[in-house]
């Protein structure tokens, strides 16, 4: 495929007969899951895409992973960790039969750095720029959206705008109107900071901290420090826009408005949301088509946490759900 400067592609295909993963687990490349890099564009701003699939011709089902405030795509989603088993939600829901996609938003990863604070609304903007590319690469309407914390706002506030683009949505570590929130209430202090400044420091200890900052143990130590290093080739500054929407505009997803099937993950040590908080949100959802789990064990990061196999679990089951017969 030719690229223009709407789109550009370069497929990386894993080469065949690789050796096992740690622990056993087969590597992507050796189930045969292809990789590709694209590029979308938000007006003038340049989105970096990412994608994982089997080696098939199939038409598979989209799922769109949504990153969150601190963190890029590849090393929320696609992670590695040397002397570990898999990390790479990518890798395991391509090998479950989906089309997996995620982006770096605005200001994160390899996307285009600009003078924006990149909040919530323009992140709903970066999404909105990211579907319309996979609906023409896949041919695929409507995709599943997952997204963590900050992630999961994104995702929630585009559901709202074009359900018709949205199949099932899964907010996980998500927030609602914030009350009781600790982590929120510390952030809070800096509100100042947030208004007047649009980038903020993300050092080796503040991403050791989203790790720690709930309850210590609940995320293998190993993992903050491949993901400092990931992180940090890009830079110590990252965007304050959603950290000022959630400690000084929440909320801003609407129950009532969003229209799809959803899931709510809350892990049970979360500071970010309280289950009185979620709850709220869960009983105003105008579908009957919703679920609300509280995963044990977990903090605020479900998907690089010691139980992330149970997110994973979680997660397909209700992708995978089969359609209601109707009474």
């Amino acid at each position: 495929m030719a690229e223009s400067p709407v789109l550009s592609r370069r497929a990386l295909v894993a080469a065949a007969g690789a050796a096992l993963a740690p622990g056993g687990a087969k590597s992507a490349s050796s189930r045969g899951i292809r990789f590709s890099e694209y590029t979308a564009q938000k007006g003038k701003v340049s989105l970096a895409m990412y994608r994982k699939r089997e080696a098939t011709s199939a038409r598979l089902p989209v799922l769109f992973l949504v990153h969150g405030s601190s963190l890029s795509a590849r090393s929320s989603y696609d992670l590695t960790v040397p002397g570990r088993d898999e990390y790479s939600m990518m890798n395991v829901f391509a090998g479950y039969g989906f089309d997996v996609w995620t982006m770096d938003h605005e200001n994160y990863g390899k996307s285009s750095r600009t003078s924006a604070n990149s909040d919530i609304a323009s992140g709903a903007e970066d999404l909105k720029a990211g579907i319309e590319l996979i609906r023409r690469e896949t041919g695929q309407a409507r995709v599943h959206l997952f997204g963590e914390s900050s992630g999961g706002l994104r995702a929630g506030v585009f559901a709202m705008a074009y359900p018709e683009s949205v199949d099932r949505l899964v907010l996980a570590a998500f927030t609602y109107k914030g009350e009781g929130s600790p982590t929120l209430a510390r952030r809070a202090e800096q509100l100042d900071y947030y208004r007047s400044h649009n980038t903020r420091l993300r050092d080796r200890e503040m991403i050791r901290s989203i790790y720690t900052r709930d309850k210590a143990g609940t995320t293998d130590p190993a993992v903050a420090d491949v993901v400092a290093d990931a992180e940090l080739k890009f830079g110590d500054q990252v965007p304050t826009g959603t950290y000022l929407d959630m400690t000084a505009r929440l909320p801003v997803v609407d129950p009532a408005k969003v229209k799809n099937p959803v899931l709510l993950l809350r892990g049970e040590y979360d500071g970010i949301a309280t289950v009185a908080d979620l709850t709220q949100f869960f009983t105003q959802l105008p579908g009957g088509d919703r679920q609300f789990i509280i995963l044990p064990g977990a903090a605020h990061s479900l998907v690089t946490c010691i139980n992330r196999r149970q997110m994973w679990h979680t997660v397909r089951a209700f992708l995978q759900m089969p359609p209601a017969i109707a009474s």
